[in-house]
């Protein structure tokens, strides 16, 4: 007998084994009730991902279910929020229980690890279409913003840039050693939202966004809704041994600078507050107050034609 809706939700999504205290009531009714400390404010996102515009058909629904939730965790990380609970809804062309077996065991994984409920939803049939809503905590008035930098202060970046652009392009056909393509693809497939050094960072950083449409684009949000410019040395960016083998084979040195799906965090901090950084990350650039985004490369000033990945453009 084939699953229903109702079944489909109960088999696949309401197994886990955790549960977090603030929520009152889950999946089951026509919504579900949390509970927002009085101290606290809700960070709320949403993230949809389409198939063969975010992700290739046939993708590994594993890891899908992994990057889905991902990608709205470092929504909230970047806000310096703590990850409550999760929406999901799921348009499907057929059920398909192995991949929602797959799916589901990606994405409450990640789910676990975080102590995140999922508490509600919706399926419905159609294109192979998903989305997340997930909510989170800040204490009131600590959210980090992109519009809140300051003229002085250091820009900085958790992790590396530029794998998950690399592993597109070897998705796309470009050939590596085994080693480069391994760390490049689990990067692209399986990327770790930084949800501890987002909770390290409301009273240090000034503004933050994550990496999602890569560093120019993103970077750009922030000088924009802060109205100020920045410089930035190519020679700081923090890249892995095979961005670095990528870019000494092709020349391609602009794929840090615009390639997304990093999920790692872009920051400013005040020169003062730098001292009390406690998490891994790298200074890469100064936030000045003429609004214009300056590249410097081996000390020449570089153009800047593409900024990363826009919809609809």
């Amino acid at each position: 007998m084939s699953l229903t809706e109702f079944s489909l939700i109960q088999r696949f999504f309401t197994q886990q084994r955790v549960k977090n205290p603030l929520t009152a009531l889950g999946i089951g009714d026509d919504c579900a009730l949390l509970s927002v400390p009085e101290a606290y404010q809700l960070a709320v996102t949403t993230d949809t991902m389409v198939e063969n515009v975010h992700f290739f058909a046939g993708a590994d629904p594993e890891q899908l279910g992994h990057k889905l939730l991902a990608v709205n965790l470092s929504d909230l990380a970047s806000m310096g929020a703590k990850p409550l609970s999760v929406t999901l809804a799921l348009t499907l062309p057929s059920v398909d229980e192995a991949w929602l077996k797959a799916f589901s065991k990606g994405f409450l994984s990640l789910a676990e690890q975080h102590s995140i409920d999922l508490i509600g939803g919706d399926t419905t049939s159609g294109p192979l279409t998903l989305t997340v809503q997930a909510l989170g905590l800040v204490p009131k008035g600590k959210g980090l913003r992109r519009s809140t930098a300051q003229p002085g202060d250091f820009i900085y970046l958790t992790g590396c840039i530029g794998d998950a652009g690399l592993g597109l392009k070897i998705k796309q056909g470009y050939a590596c050693s085994d080693a480069h393509a391994q760390v490049a693809l689990a990067r692209f497939n399986r990327p770790n939202p930084q949800v501890e050094a987002g909770l390290a960072l409301p009273d240090i950083a000034n503004a933050c966004i994550d990496i999602s449409d890569g560093l120019l684009a993103d970077l750009g949000h922030i000088l924009k809704q802060s109205q100020l410019g920045a410089r930035l040395d190519w020679e700081l960016l923090p890249l892995s041994e095979a961005v670095h083998a990528y870019i000494n084979e092709t020349g391609d040195w602009s794929l840090p600078l615009i390639a997304g799906d990093d999920y790692e965090l872009c920051f400013t901090v005040s020169p003062e507050k730098a001292a009390l950084l406690t998490i891994p990350c790298t200074k890469i650039g100064l936030i000045e107050a003429t609004p214009t985004l300056r590249l410097y490369k081996a000390g020449q000033l570089q153009s800047l034609t593409s900024k990363g990945y826009e919809h609809f453009s």
